[in-house]
């Protein structure tokens, strides 16, 4: 699924607003990196893109941009891939969130199936764990490259 990239930046503009925080240009920028990208982008491959417009971007200037849209909920990392996707909405518990990964295109999908995390949570309490954070990746083919898209 292809995000607006003006509708979403006016979104996380009202999400930065209500949680008392500021999307600066720089935040806006690599936030519209990721957006703009066709696969979810590492750290690096957005300093270099970033770099064409800041000349002075260092790792931390990225990392710090990161890690801000990452406590915002504007964006999600990919653990599998080291890499960054726009958040779909920021209104769901970004710790139970499924992503789909295609090995062929590259690209990832987010999908909320409350069943899953609930079934992992169910069995990792049976197992006397408590679990602060799921993340589920799965890896395969999207409709796309397996030519079933509806």
């Amino acid at each position: 699924m292809r995000l607006n990239v003006n509708e979403h930046l006016a979104e996380a503009e009202r999400i930065c607003a209500g949680n008392g925080a500021q999307l600066t240009a720089l935040r806006r920028a690599v936030l519209t990196l990721i957006l703009e990208s066709e696969s979810p982008p590492t750290a690096y491959r957005l300093l270099d893109q970033l770099r064409d417009v800041r000349k002075s971007a260092v790792p931390p200037t990225i990392y710090r941009a990161l890690e801000f849209l990452l406590q915002n909920r504007l964006i999600h990392k990919i653990e599998r891939l080291n890499a960054f996707v726009a958040c779909t909405g920021a209104d769901h518990a970004h710790a139970l969130v499924q992503f789909l990964i295609c090995g062929k295109c590259g690209t990832v999908a987010e999908i909320e199936d409350d069943e899953v995390a609930v079934a992992l949570r169910r069995a990792a309490q049976n197992a006397g764990f408590h679990p602060s954070r799921a993340l589920v990746e799965l890896e395969g083919v999207c409709a796309v490259c397996c030519g079933t898209e509806n």
